[in-house]
């Protein structure tokens, strides 16, 4: 196994770190066998790897043996957010059968926490992401981990979340105030519901306090309420509440 050291993790304040462990604890609500789980996001820069890279710090100091998976095989940029010294191999080596697991996963410098990360741009990312490869790769690392998190690449740039999705147990939406609109969010959500996705949450990032509360009807029977923490940073899951009624009022908080 490759030894990387992360030398760029962000220090966050008292409130925001405080979303990121209810964050975790909501997910550990969602059922024992949510092991894997995806994250995306409608369109580029609303904070989808930080917020994945976060959450699986917040795991791995909980104890939780943490894995972070860089899916998003066209424009990685985890690497580079966090000055991690160079790793030799990634996800692509895996996919294309050059490299054995141990080979492209990554030991960090924090307890708990492994990454695998992309490697570089392959020619054919779709045909790698939708392979068995992936699905071994998944089935390996549930015996090896308590989470397993993969970043994917935005819903509307392409369709690589949609293709991951039939290898995990539940897909978190990162929405961000002033940059995703009303509409691509409700595409977002049909693309991964037709593609059977099990959408456990959203996290609301960069929240600032002119803001008080958001709220989407699904298209079937799930209302999803988008929960607050205030702060420039701060991200807090969003709850999934079961809607009695259609004609149930859309209500603002």
């Amino acid at each position: 196994m490759q030894n990387v050291v992360i030398r760029a993790i962000e220090r966050l304040d008292f409130r925001t770190k405080e979303a990121y462990k209810t964050l975790r604890t909501n997910l550990s609500f969602a059922g024992k066998n949510v092991k894997v789980i995806s994250l995306t996001s409608c369109t580029p820069n609303e904070g989808k790897t930080s917020v994945s890279f976060q959450l699986c710090l917040s795991l791995a100091e909980s104890g939780k043996q943490t894995i972070l998976v860089d899916a998003d095989l066209r424009k990685s940029v985890l690497r580079g957010r966090y000055k991690a010294n160079r790793e030799k191999y990634g996800l692509s080596h895996y996919l294309s059968g050059q490299v054995e697991l141990d080979d492209a996963c990554c030991r960090t410098n924090v307890n708990n926490f492994d990454i695998i990360f992309a490697g570089p741009v392959p020619p054919n990312p779709s045909e790698l992401l939708s392979s068995e490869a992936l699905a071994e790769l998944m089935e390996t690392l549930k015996e090896r981990y308590d989470y397993i998190f993969i970043d994917t690449p935005p819903v509307s740039a392409v369709i690589d979340a949609a293709v991951i999705s039939k290898y995990t147990n539940g897909a978190v939406i990162v929405v961000r105030p002033g940059s995703t609109k009303k509409e691509e969010l409700v595409n977002v959500v049909s693309q991964l519901e037709f593609a059977d996705a099990k959408i456990v949450g959203f996290v609301l990032n960069c929240v600032d306090d002119e803001h008080g509360g958001y709220y989407y009807r699904g298209k079937y029977k799930y209302n999803y309420t988008y929960a607050y923490v205030h702060g420039a940073e701060s991200t807090k899951t969003a709850k999934n509440t079961k809607s009695n009624s259609k004609n149930e009022s859309q209500k603002s908080k």
